[in-house]
């Protein structure tokens, strides 16, 4: 078996932080539907702001709110308008994995979906 990335939300920005809730990270229902993240499956989020990365599940949101909101213990790790990757994996067989296909959104500030893409382009840091 092998583990691929599924989904991801990239360049999200996040809306709350709310330190008091149980735990979990709250996305709105339009973007989880866009790539195929399910509630209270497990991501993976990644901080562009300072390198954080944590992983918990989702939660799902106000349709149509943009809200992506970090909660419980992983408030201490990201704050409000900080940019986030969302990252849903999957594991699938060998064979599976040859033709799997990744669902990607591309947001921007205001949690709207820019561009959809089912891979990212081959580039590296340095020329």
């Amino acid at each position: 078996m092998r583990q691929l990335m599924s989904a991801k939300l990239h360049r999200a920005t996040v809306t709350e932080a709310n330190l008091n809730y149980v735990g979990s990270i709250t996305i709105d229902e339009q973007l989880m539907e866009a790539v195929d993240i399910l509630p209270n499956e497990k991501v993976q989020v990644v901080n562009n702001n300072n390198g954080a990365r944590l992983e918990t599940y989702v939660i799902p949101g106000k349709r149509g709110s943009k809200t992506i909101c970090l909660n419980g213990a992983a408030a201490r790790l990201v704050q409000p308008n900080d940019q986030v990757i969302i990252i849903a994996y999957q594991w699938m067989s060998h064979e599976q994995a040859l033709d799997h296909v990744p669902k990607v959104a591309i947001l921007n500030e205001d949690n709207d979906i820019v561009d959809m893409m089912q891979t990212e382009p081959a580039s590296t840091c340095l020329p």
